[in-house]
């Protein structure tokens, strides 16, 4: 009897321990389940941080409203709201522009009759002559497409005066910034331009 119920006992031992073993790894999945909750709990917790972008194209778009319009940048021109399109300020902008390019063509006009004053005939050797006369037929030619840039930039002034710069002469249409800037003196929108182009291509001048 003794020995039958001492049997019985280490059985019910061993049982045990088996049953204990088994558990142990479903105690220690539950930890790491636990462990990335709160990982995943602390992430979530972690605001975002606004881009600095944003705060800087703030800045731009209200630039204008306390600068003068000669003194603007090409960022803060652009940042501008559609709604202030050919304002005084960005009048005021591109007629600083177009003037200053137009003292510049000017300045080197002087500089071109002053090289034309110079005697080539005292020149000794004949390639040394004939190289600055080609020089000078050069800067010739390039003075000749300033004298014509010369007249479209006070076109363009004279269109500010009259309030109509900026706008498609064909279309009617605003031309935009990003091609006023690019070219000052244009008086077509870029899809105007290239019907006009297509045209000249087709079916010539």
């Amino acid at each position: 009897m003794t020995k039958s119920t001492n049997t019985a006992s280490k059985a019910a031992t061993k049982t045990a321990s088996k049953s204990s073993v088994a558990s142990a790894p479903a105690t220690k999945s539950t930890k790491s389940a636990s462990g990335a909750s709160a990982a995943a709990s602390k992430t979530s917790s972690t605001p975002n941080m606004p881009a600095p972008a944003t705060k800087a194209d703030a800045k731009l778009a209200t630039a204008w409203k306390s600068k003068p319009g000669r003194e603007l940048s090409e960022a803060e021109l652009l940042a501008m709201p559609d709604s202030e399109y050919m304002n005084d300020k960005q009048l005021e902008f591109f007629r600083a522009r177009l003037e200053a390019q137009k003292d510049d063509l000017l300045s080197n006009a002087g500089e071109t009759t002053e090289h034309l004053r110079e005697d080539t005939s005292i020149v000794p050797d004949p390639a040394d002559r004939a190289t600055i006369e080609e020089e000078h037929a050069l800067e010739l030619r390039t003075r000749d497409r300033e004298r014509k840039l010369l007249k479209k930039i006070s076109q363009a002034l004279a269109r500010i005066e009259g309030g109509d710069y900026g706008f498609c002469d064909e279309t009617g249409e605003p031309i935009g910034l990003g091609r006023l800037l690019a070219r000052p003196t244009a008086t077509l929108s870029l899809e105007a331009q290239q019907r006009r182009e297509l045209k000249q291509k087709m079916f010539g001048d």
